[in-house]
């Protein structure tokens, strides 16, 4: 096992109007906050070394490690659908590429480490909240399968920074498969750079889609795959009442990877016109509308590859929307044998997806608790008794014991045992999601208090989001009425 970073870097080897070259911003006091063990293992890091003081100095910034290349990379995006031709990295650097144990490639990025050449007037820092936030939820997202940047390590910088109020500052190093998004086409798009199109999509095609190459027309082909994975990965966050709060395009990852976690959050009570995010004042990101901007979003990368798509732009344009055309059924496929799952479904008929609707609308009407709606489900398929779980989350018990009855019935058409039901429906309807109320007593420990000790307890019980846990049992309970988290906010 490696002691420090073996990199190796590609992105940093195409044309410099791709990204700037800066290093991180020392910081004045660095101290670990967390290291990610089992990542720094896939990584093929060594995490006593990651922990140590020359490894706390890497993470925070304040010493650049051998065969690092750190550059800021340029992009541009749609925010809340207005166009903006440059923001790029302001407050991150990617320090360099290394290939994990499995043989994948991995962008190392600083985020919090200082100003960049995008910084646009931003002091390129990130307070110790935010920080939390996203290794909280991009390693529960991770737990619960969803393809996601992770965390490998917070340090806390020692440092204050500026927002509302004076608060702590903090670095998270993030880890993705690569940082490319739908916006860093659009950089070179709304300059008319079609060299710097092509170069970039070459460059996605040899690291994500590598099987494009051969095709016949292999941008098509690339812009096949990207909606193809966008489509499964919205249809995950649905599955787990997951928000992501600010879908612009600069936030989409080509890769398929849910990334830049900022006013996430996940439901509590079922609503599909749910938002939290305190900058979505019009819901254009609420937990319902996401396929529809996911897709709309597409339709904006789809606008950037059209120079490489045939020579005829309208010939061009067809492709483009013969693609895109794709997305929804390939979504709905994905969500509804999904919400089969989560009702004990292995098999599929017709009426299913009524069904799963039904109880959808049921428990928006009723305002029962998504996540343990469904967990309680799989409880009451193995055994009648375990109904009460369920109908105690409804305002109206009778409305799940009507709904119920046609539930039971269609269950008994299925193949599966007992058994095999309730372990299958218990491994796709998590127990524990990171509750935004959880995730604000967390934060405010750590900001008010320094105490870290709740963030590690949180960290334990999501890396295992569908196990019992019966040690934890009050983290799989929804917020009293005083509890409850009405808003979230960016990190910046």
């Amino acid at each position: 096992m490696d002691v420090t970073f073996s990199f190796n870097n590609t992105y940093s080897r195409l044309p410099d109007r791709f990204f700037a070259r800066v290093d991180p911003t020392p910081v004045s006091n660095p101290s670990l906050i967390a290291v990610n063990h089992e990542l720094a293992e896939l990584l093929q890091l060594d995490f006593h070394w990651l922990a140590s003081r020359e490894g706390v100095d890497v993470l925070a910034g304040n010493r650049v490690p051998e065969g690092a290349e750190p550059i800021a990379a340029a992009y541009a995006g749609h925010q809340f659908g207005h166009p903006v031709p440059q923001l790029g990295d302001g407050r991150a650097v990617l320090i360099g590429e290394t290939v994990d144990r499995d043989g994948v490639r991995r962008d190392i990025q600083l985020k919090g480490s200082g100003r960049t050449p995008f910084s646009r007037g931003g002091d390129g820092r990130a307070a110790l909240g935010p920080v939390i936030r996203e290794y909280l939820v991009s390693e529960a997202m991770a737990a619960l399968g969803i393809p996601t940047t992770r965390a490998l390590a917070a340090v806390a910088t020692g440092d204050s920074v500026i927002r509302e109020q004076s608060l702590p500052g903090a670095v998270l190093t993030r880890v993705a498969s690569s940082h490319i998004r739908v916006g860093t086409f659009q950089y070179f798009a709304f300059r008319r750079d079609v060299d710097g199109v092509r170069a970039l999509a070459d460059y996605v095609i040899a690291r994500h889609y590598p099987s494009a190459a051969e095709a016949e027309s292999p941008y098509r082909v690339l812009l096949d795959a990207v909606v193809a994975r966008q489509a499964d990965l919205v249809a995950k966050w649905l599955l787990v009442g997951f928000i992501h709060g600010v879908m612009n395009t600069d936030n989409m990852s080509i890769s398929g990877e849910t990334i830049d976690y900022g006013p996430c959050a996940f439901l509590d009570a079922y609503d599909p016109a749910t938002v939290f995010s305190a900058i979505d004042q019009l819901g254009r990101y609420a937990y319902g509308n996401q396929p529809r901007v996911a897709q709309w979003n597409l339709t904006r990368l789809a606008e950037a590859l059209v120079p490489l798509l045939a020579e005829d732009t309208e010939v061009a344009i067809a492709a483009a929307q013969e693609v895109l055309a794709a997305f929804a059924p390939r979504f709905e496929a994905a969500f509804h044998a999904g919400l089969r799952r989560k009702l004990g479904l292995s098999s599929e008929r017709e009426g299913d997806v009524a069904l799963g609707q039904d109880l959808l609308d049921l428990m928006r009407d009723n305002q029962a608790d998504y996540t343990l709606t469904f967990r309680h489900l799989g409880t009451a398929a193995s055994d009648p008794t375990g109904d009460e779980g369920v109908r105690n989350l409804f305002v109206d018990p009778t409305a799940y014991d009507r709904w119920s009855q046609r539930w039971r019935k269609r269950l008994a058409e299925d193949p599966d045992t007992v058994a095999e039901r309730r372990a299958a429906m218990d491994l796709i309807n998590p127990k524990f999601i990171p509750r935004n109320h959880q995730i604000e007593a967390v934060i405010e420990a750590a900001v008010e208090r320094g105490d870290l000790s709740p963030f590690a307890e949180l960290r334990t019980v999501l890396s295992s989001p569908y196990d019992e846990q019966p040690q934890f049992e009050g983290y799989a309970a929804p917020p009293s009425e005083q509890q409850r988290v009405l808003q979230t906010f960016c990190g910046t």
